[in-house]
Parts: C-alpha cells; structure tokens; sequence
C-alpha cells in the first residue's frame, strides 16, 4: 500500500546557507517519500532584533544591511501572487547567494524574479517596510510551533497519529541525496516525534558544502 501524501512546511530566510542546505535535502525527500513542501518565511532579522547586542559585530551587521531584503521581496511576492511562487523564487535567489555566491543586492534579487517569471517591480520591497506585517506573522506562525531557541528553517508535519510534529533543522552538508535524503527524513520524524523528545546536537566542524 502506498503511504498517504502528507504535506511538510517549511520556514526559510533566503538568505540563511544552513536553511538553504535543508531546503536542498527536502527537494530530494520530496522524491524519494511522499512528501509535498510548502512554503513559507521566516526572519533572521526578526529572530534576533531583541539579540543584537549578543551577537558578533560581523553579524550584527548583516542582519542590519542584508537580511532583511531578499525575505521582504518574497514576502511580496508571495502576497501578489500567492504561496506557490515562493519555492521557485526560493530556488532562483538560494542558488545565486550560496551556490554562486552573489552579492545579496538588487541586481542579484532582479536576476532571481526573472527566472521565477515575477515582475521586477517587487525587487522595490526590499527598501520598504511595506509588507513587516505579513513577514511578522508568518515568522511567528513558524516560531510559534516550536519555540524561541531556535533559528531557520522550521519544518512541520503532521505525526503517524495526525498529531503535528514540528522541529527546527535538521542542519546538515551537504545535503543528502536519494536513499540518504530518505534515512534522514525517517530518522528525523521518529526523534522528533518522540514524546519528551527535544534535542541532537553536536559541535559544527564544516561550514556549508554547497553541491
């Protein structure tokens, strides 16, 4: 018998190379077990606007001048044209930022609507606050799932019993692909759907591999 369809949503900063990873991963679960993402975003510049005094000075100072456009601009998108846009726009500025390794500027954001057929006009969201609101909502609708000590992406989907499970991560390169992607994913629902369960960590000794 073929497993019921169920549907896995997931929180993502474009600009963030360890969603990006996951995100990768989660293209090839969709492959490999019956699985269908939907997407949504989430904000590194809103998770840690409360933090800025406690983070690194570098990074203080991205989440200043870059976070926040390209999440803003898929925000937009999103709001014009509906959620369905946001995996193929997610793909066209994932890859320039990390794969390619482009300036997060507006002429990477117009290169990426391009390729995701949308208008150039939304690049212009990056500069405003016109659609926080939006953003705010459904950053915390991710967050609210799973609590404040944790970053992007989020993942939720419901249980074997129908029960929602929802858990941050996993973070991992470079991103599994085929059977690999699958044990992962397997592995990944059965801890995080263990009552009480609620964490896995260890030291990060590689930084991202991008394929």
């Amino acid at each position: 018998m073929t497993a019921e369809r169920v549907t896995a949503d997931f929180w993502f900063d474009p600009a963030c190379p360890w969603a990006w990873l996951t995100s990768r991963w989660m293209l090839e679960v969709e492959k490999v077990r019956p699985v269908d993402v939907r997407w949504h975003v989430m904000s590194l510049a809103v998770l840690n606007e409360d933090k800025l005094d406690q983070v690194p000075e570098e990074y203080r100072e991205f989440l200043r001048t870059e976070a926040w456009g390209p999440v803003r601009v898929c925000v937009a998108a999103a709001k014009e044209f509906g959620d369905e846009v946001l995996g193929r726009l997610y793909t066209a500025i994932g890859r320039r930022f990390h794969n390619e390794g482009l300036p997060r500027d507006r002429g990477t954001i117009l290169a990426a609507l391009e390729e995701a057929g949308l208008p150039s006009r939304l690049a212009d969201a990056a500069d405003t606050d016109a659609h926080d609101h939006e953003l705010r909502v459904s950053h915390k609708e991710g967050i609210d799932k799973v609590g404040e000590e944790v970053g992007t992406p989020i993942i939720s989907v419901p249980g074997p019993d129908g029960a929602e499970v929802a858990f941050f991560g996993p973070v991992v390169t470079p991103a599994p692909k085929g059977e690999a992607a699958a044990r992962l994913w397997d592995g990944t629902l059965l801890v995080a759907g263990t009552p009480g369960f609620y964490e896995i960590k260890r030291t990060r000794r590689q930084g991202p591999v991008f394929d």
